[in-house]
């Protein structure tokens, strides 16, 4: 056996090569492959002798009547109970399985709602706490503003004692 390869570049002939025209044929090394045929046999022996210690034991049973006590028809019967039952029950499973799922769904749904209504009732508090402040910080300004007015028209307006005042009788009413 060899291996061709393709000879691009013409070499001399050394004994290892053989032209073949455009390919080359290395010719086998004897030792080498004597020695990988040994390791291959070797290697089947080993594999044969452990598939023969790991070989299946035979099973021993002992005879006994199989069948049980019913009859064929018996038996026919409660397959046929059984077939039909069966039926039904992956029907009741089934809405069994639809019933819980919807029960989960809700479950779930009812607890958003709860997380939003929680939600909503701070905001409310907050938005009411907000208008709280907001009314108290107006009505002491407000209050300030009242004052600081006040304030104003007082230093403006001249003192009462100082203002003479005509004492108003019956004729100075114009009714």
């Amino acid at each position: 056996w060899g291996v061709y390869l393709h000879n691009t570049f013409r070499q001399p002939f050394t004994g290892k090569y053989v032209l073949t025209g455009a390919y080359t044929l290395i010719a086998p090394n004897e030792t080498r492959r004597h020695q990988i045929q040994r390791i291959a046999e070797q290697e089947l022996a080993s594999l044969e002798k452990w598939k023969e210690q790991n070989r299946a034991k035979p099973v021993y049973l002992l005879p006994k009547r199989l069948g049980g006590s019913q009859s064929e028809s018996e038996v026919r019967q409660k397959q046929q109970l059984q077939l039909m039952q069966s039926k039904y029950q992956q029907k009741l499973k089934r809405e069994e399985y639809i019933r819980i799922k919807k029960e989960t769904e809700e479950a779930e749904l009812q607890k958003m709602k709860a997380i939003q209504r929680e939600k909503s009732n701070k905001l409310e508090e907050k938005k009411a706490l907000q208008e709280k402040l907001r009314r108290e910080t107006l009505r002491e300004h407000h209050q300030y503003k009242t004052a600081e007015f006040l304030s104003r028209m007082d230093r403006t307006l001249p003192r009462r004692s100082a203002c003479q005042f005509a004492p108003r009788g019956p004729q100075s009413s114009t009714w």
